[in-house]
């Protein structure tokens, strides 16, 4: 069967209140696409933070271009709001955010996990079916590579061993993606994203806790010898990401189904992590030293060379400029 050819016009963004769906959101409305946001604005953190993030989205929005609603993926009632606010379903997609974060609280709470992340999930799949909205993109996480022996991590990898609940589920998520893309035409791209960090980045991320610390003066917890190593992605590159598999989908002739790794190629390791953001603040960082958490993984590092090639993912932001851009915005919240 052929895939929808129409231009995207319109989007869903679930999970439009957090870090990067608000950041996403305004860049969408940049774009000239009417965005509608479908946000629960649970307590995971502050939901006056998710509020602030939807200040500014709305600021950013023409009259007329931004519908905000208050609603839970796993209620089929408040996503049937949701696709009816996002009016013709050949011209709209869903880009969908929402979900319980985070590698350790999965740990500790790992039903919830499995009903918002996987059973909400399902519920935005089942009403893209409804609704006959043809256009997906799903958030996946680099945390379904595990250790991964491997690297830099390929999207070919297999991906059979997660080390946390969260990550299972997100494993779970791009299976039922591909459920829904094989029964029922949906075209997804499943987006595996690499630690991103930013303006508005969420409080309880390592960069944003570690500068709240040092900057009372507080030790910060630096768990293991500083070895682990991550793919920072700044928030801008991480949005040229999204919105070229946007482009991506608007321009199949027939359903796909792909995955993509979207984070720098470059891994940083903990200690360099720390110094940077000490050197950015201004002081010396003071360290509580605490064993690796269970669920952690050793490294992660993307290999991007599918994402340049098909949606012309192009990050432009190292380390040490994104460091010092997000010490700037978090100087300014005073």
């Amino acid at each position: 069967m052929s895939g929808p050819k129409a231009e995207i016009t319109s989007v869903l963004v679930t999970g439009g209140a957090g870090f990067i769906g608000s950041h996403l959101c305004q860049e969408l409305l940049r774009l000239g696409r009417r965005v509608v946001i479908l946000d629960n604005l649970n307590e995971f953190y502050a939901s006056s933070l998710k509020l602030a993030n939807l200040a500014a989205v709305r600021a950013s929005a023409a009259a007329g271009r931004l519908a905000v609603l208050k609603g839970d993926i796993r209620s089929a009632a408040d996503l049937e709001r949701a696709f009816r606010a996002l009016g013709d379903p050949q011209q709209g997609a869903v880009v969908h955010l929402a979900a319980m974060a985070g590698v350790r609280p999965s740990i500790e709470q790992p039903q919830l996990y499995h009903d918002v992340n996987i059973g909400g999930t399902l519920q935005v799949l089942e009403a893209c079916r409804r609704f006959g909205v043809m256009r997906l993109v799903f958030a996946s996480s680099s945390s379904v590579y595990g250790n991964n022996e491997k690297v830099p991590f390929a999207e070919s990898d297999a991906v059979d061993y997660p080390i946390s609940p969260y990550a299972a589920t997100k494993k779970a998520g791009e299976l039922l993606c591909h459920n829904y893309h094989h029964l029922y035409d949906i075209s997804v791209a499943c987006l595996r994203f690499f630690t991103v960090y930013g303006p508005r980045q969420r409080p309880d991320l390592a960069i944003h806790k570690f500068a709240r610390l040092m900057r009372a003066g507080k030790p910060i917890p630096f768990f293991g010898d500083g070895t682990t190593r991550r793919d920072y992605t700044y928030i801008t590159d991480t949005l040229q990401g999204v919105t070229g598999a946007l482009e991506w989908l608007s321009g199949q002739s027939r359903p796909g189904y792909e995955i993509f790794n979207l984070g720098e190629s470059r891994t940083v390791d903990l200690s360099t992590l720390v110094r940077l953001l000490g050197e950015a603040l201004g002081c010396r960082p003071a360290l509580e030293r605490l064993p690796m958490q269970p669920g952690d993984v050793e490294r992660t590092f993307a290999d991007i060379s599918k994402a340049r090639a098909t949606l012309g993912y192009d990050p432009q932001v190292a380390i040490e400029e994104g460091i010092g851009r997000f010490v700037d915005w978090f100087r300014n919240q005073g």
